[in-house]
């Protein structure tokens, strides 16, 4: 009876990964009634297979769950409607609430009918024997034997805890449970304090504010988030994390972060190859409707090096809604399980990102300072032009004030705080991050971010005269362009390395650099495109072309 509770309230299992050894470890789970057969050679044809019980049964289960969600969307208008048609009267009501009743019980019944169906089929029954004894003990050989299994990852047991690091445990400057730091806009002074009358004044643009941000401008900033969109994308993140699991060794984890947020992770091991790439780890950070199962990670994958992806809050596995605070306490906890659970130094760890993960990704060089390098694809300075570009003008307040106060993705200001290489690709016909159209290459806000962090990193040099010159290198959007403006100039490399390397064995590594101080203007404008050629990279194709892995560099370093 124990086991049939079990199977009732269990999990739903997807898929029973091919074996990657020769032969299966001998298991050490009690109960287990037959062992798995061994599926066929394809990875997406080793889907769990239910008897016909439980897979009618779930069928009738997801449907409901989809009307739910839609009817979750729409309840502003429904209960407007209601409310006109006089539906929302006690009398009225109190059916409702009945048949409401009705169906969640026929629901339950038809959820213990899918309990029974999973009890009768011994795959079933040999998984949830293995996940409550992994619930019961995380041992190595429990964790193993789960790892061949996929299912709704909210069973999944955490594998990492924020306060796992004894440094956190010590430490009082660490996170608290209120989220890690996080840049805050600085506020506007008026010349008096605000009074009370002030404040009063403020609150309904602030409550407007809050709910815009809350219900459509999350969900517009996040798309993945979406429960509808995961529903519809569900086999082809199957098929994903089949690839990774099975062809590419991956390691699925659950990282349990400050805020509570579960956040599912898949970890690639090159450590062990001949390539020395694979020493290095690659923290990937995706888009805004992207997944680990088929987005960025294959870049670095294919480029040979250790990958580490994860996926937003409230994307797939992982928990939680993606507004900044989360995403950075998620991106904390990944950062502190790449160094304390799999054994990566920070100095052996790279940054890259792709598009929106541009902001999780300058968090983490900004709160880590000695990661190796950060890479940015087709990422963005700051949110409130992009914004606004899709809003429409009379909304300009409303808008500006929504994002500064609630979806403050201010990559540019965290980045400058960082030390490191880095290195920006501009993608030349991104219709996403451009804020006219996708032809005009100028209102690429990538541009702003390379103009940003040199002319933070590099003062002198970026100055009136070197500001003019970079400016017209960006408006190259092909390579012959780009060489015909460089070549132009007659940048000499040579002299350019020397001065850097002069001024930084005289005055240090630490930005911001005075150098060009004492220089003529063509020399400013010659290290201007020299420096601007160095930290960013452009790539002939829109926002959502995959990069190929010949175009995965490491960042420049003197």
């Amino acid at each position: 009876m124990a086991k049939l509770l079990s199977c009732v309230l269990g999990p739903r299992l997807y898929k029973i990964y091919r074996e990657r050894d020769s032969e299966r470890a001998p298991s050490s789970v009690p109960e287990t009634p037959t062992s798995v057969t061994n599926p066929s050679s394809s990875s997406w044809d080793t889907y769990y297979q239910p008897r016909a019980l439980e897979k009618h049964a779930d069928s009738i289960l997801a449907l409901a769950s989809v009307f739910w969600s839609i009817s979750y969307y729409s309840s502003p208008f429904a209960f407007f409607y209601l409310y006109r048609k006089g539906y929302l009267s006690l009398s009225k009501v109190v059916p409702f609430s009945h048949y409401a009743g009705t169906l969640l019980l026929l629901l339950a019944g038809v959820a213990c009918l899918r309990g029974i169906g999973r009890w009768t089929n011994p795959q079933y029954r040999q998984f949830i024997t293995i996940l409550e004894a992994t619930h019961r003990n995380q041992s190595t050989e429990n964790k193993k034997q789960l790892a061949n299994y996929n299912f709704d990852f909210r069973s999944w047991p955490v594998d990492f805890h924020w306060e796992e690091p004894s440094s956190r445990k010590e430490s009082r400057g660490g996170p608290s449970r209120r989220g890690v730091a996080l840049l805050r806009p600085e506020p506007i002074h008026r010349g008096t304090a605000d009074t009370l009358l002030n404040q009063a004044k403020k609150l309904p643009c602030q409550i407007t504010s809050y709910l815009v941000a809350h219900t459509l401008g999350r969900r517009m900033l996040y798309p993945g988030s979406v429960y509808l969109l995961q529903k519809a994308l569900m086999p082809v993140l199957l098929q994903g994390q089949a690839r990774l699991v099975e062809e590419c060794n991956g390691r699925r984890a659950k990282l349990l972060a400050c805020d509570g947020n579960e956040i599912d992770t898949m970890f690639v091991d090159r450590r062990g190859t001949a390539e020395p790439q694979g020493q290095k780890l690659v923290i990937c950070c995706e888009g805004n409707a992207g997944f680990y199962e088929v987005g960025c990670v294959s870049t670095p994958l294919e480029a040979g090096y250790s990958v580490l992806g994860w996926n937003h809050p409230g994307f797939a596995g992982s928990t939680g809604v993606p507004f900044p605070q989360n995403e950075a306490n998620a991106m904390d906890v990944v950062v502190q399980f790449a160094i304390h659970r799999l054994g990566f130094q920070p100095q052996d760890i790279i940054i890259y990102a792709w598009s929106i993960g541009g902001f999780t990704a300058t968090w983490a060089a900004m709160s880590y300072p000695d990661i190796s390098a950060v890479i940015l694809d087709a990422s963005f300075d700051d949110l409130v032009p992009l914004a606004l570009k899709v809003m429409p003008d009379s909304w300009r307040g409303l808008v500006t004030r929504t994002v500064r106060q609630h979806l403050n993705l201010n990559n540019s200001e965290q980045l400058c705080r960082y030390q490191g290489p880095v290195l920006l690709i501009r993608r030349t016909k991104d219709e996403i991050i451009t804020t006219t159209i996708p032809e005009d290459i100028m209102s690429n806000r990538g541009n702003d971010l390379l103009l940003k962090l040199l002319q933070f990193r590099y003062p002198r040099v970026m100055a009136e005269e070197g500001l003019r010159v970079v400016r017209q290198w960006l408006e190259a959007s092909s390579q012959l362009e780009e060489a015909s403006i460089y070549s132009r100039w007659e940048v000499e490399e040579d002299w350019c390395l020397s001065v850097l390397r002069s001024y930084q064995a005289e005055h240090g590594s630490d930005f911001p650099w005075s150098v060009g101080e004492d220089m003529s203007a063509d020399g400013r404008q010659q290290l201007a495109l020299f420096l601007a050629r160095k930290h960013l990279h452009n790539f002939e194709a829109t926002h959502c072309t995959p990069l190929p892995a010949q175009n995965f560099q490491m960042p420049w370093h003197l």
